[in-house]
C-alpha cells in the first residue's frame, strides 16, 4: 500500500496521471480499468494534455469502465458511455474497438455481465485499475453489504449513492435505481490498483477503508487485500487517517529506499 497526498485536486490529478503514463511506457499495450464520477476528471483532463502536448500514445490501449447506469443509453448525457467519451476518448488515439463499458441496455444482463468478464480475461486483465470511493465507502456500485468475492452483476443503488449523485440529474428521483457494475472480486484481480478521493465528505470512508477492519459494509476495506495499491489523495479526505503523519514521512523517504 502506498498513499499519495497531495495539497488539491489539480495536484491530485497530475499526479495519478504520472501513474498512468508510467504504465503505459512500460506496456504501451496495457488494459486500463476506468472510473466516471467528478474525481478522475482532473485525471483525464491531464491525460488529454499529456496525449496533445507530450505524445502519451493510447493507440494500442484497452480499457474496461467499471460500471453504468441500467436503462440509460449511450447518448444520454448522464450515462457513463457519454462520459467518458466527452471527458476521455474523444481527445485521445484510443482505437474504439478497444473500449468496453457495460451497457445499460442489453436485452439479457446475465449473459452481458459473464460476456464482460470473460473479455477482460480474453484482453489479459486489467493492469492498472483506477477506482473512486462512495461517501459510504463503495467501490464501483458495490454497496455496502456486497460480497468481497462478487463478480460483474446488476446491483441496486442505495438510498445514500442516490442522494449523492441526484446532483449529476435533476431530481433525486431522476437518478436510477440500478446499474451494472464490476464486482469486488473483478477489480481485486487487476494487477495495480489506483484509489482517488478528494473533499471532506470522502474522510471518513478513506479511513475506514484504509484503517478499518476489511467488512462488506465499506467495500473499499477489501482493497487491503491487494498486495499493489497506490491512494491517491488529497488533504481534505485524509483529515481523519490516524496515521497520516506515518503516511506523509514514508512519501517523503521512498525516494531513498534501498
Amino acid at each position: 500500500m502506498e498513499i499519495i497526498v497531495n495539497d488539491n485536486v489539480e495536484e491530485m490529478g497530475r499526479a495519478a496521471a504520472r501513474v498512468v503514463a508510467r504504465t503505459l511506457n512500460c506496456k504501451p499495450n496495457a488494459v486500463l480499468g476506468l472510473a466516471t464520477g467528478s474525481t478522475p476528471l482532473t485525471l483525464y483532463q491531464e491525460l488529454v494534455r499529456l496525449h496533445n502536448e507530450e505524445g502519451l500514445d493510447f493507440s494500442q490501449v484497452t480499457t474496461f469502465n467499471l460500471d453504468e447506469y441500467v436503462g440509460l443509453t449511450r447518448k444520454d448525457a448522464q450515462s457513463y458511455h457519454y462520459f467518458m467519451h466527452e471527458n476521455l476518448f474523444k481527445h485521445i488515439n484510443i482505437a474504439t474497438q478497444n473500449i468496453y463499458i457495460p451497457s445499460g441496455t442489453t436485452d439479457n444482463y446475465e449473459a452481458f455481465c459473464k460476456w464482460y468478464e470473460q473479455r477482460i480475461v480474453e484482453c489479459g486483465g486489467i493492469d492498472l485499475q483506477i477506482l473512486g470511493i462512495g461517501s459510504d465507502g463503495h467501490i464501483a456500485f458495490n454497496e455496502p453489504s456486497s460480497s468481497l468475492g462478487s463478480r460483474t452483476r446488476i446491483k441496486t443503488l442505495a438510498r445514500q449513492t442516490i442522494e449523492d449523485n441526484a446532483r449529476f440529474f435533476d431530481s433525486a428521483e431522476a437518478v436510477p435505481v440500478y446499474a451494472i457494475t464490476m464486482g469486488v472480486g473483478t477489480i481485486l484481480e487487476a494487477r495495480q490498483i489506483m484509489l482517488l478521493a478528494n473533499g471532506r465528505n470522502k474522510a471518513k470512508a478513506v479511513a475506514e477503508a484504509i484503517e478499518g477492519p476489511v467488512t462488506s459494509m465499506i467495500t473499499a476495506s477489501a482493497l487491503q487485500l491487494h498486495s499493489d495499491v497506490l491512494y491517491v489523495i488529497d488533504r481534505e479526505s485524509a483529515r481523519e487517517l490516524k496515521m497520516l503523519d506515518y503516511y506523509e514521512w514514508v512519501q517523503t523517504k521512498m525516494p531513498d529506499a534501498p
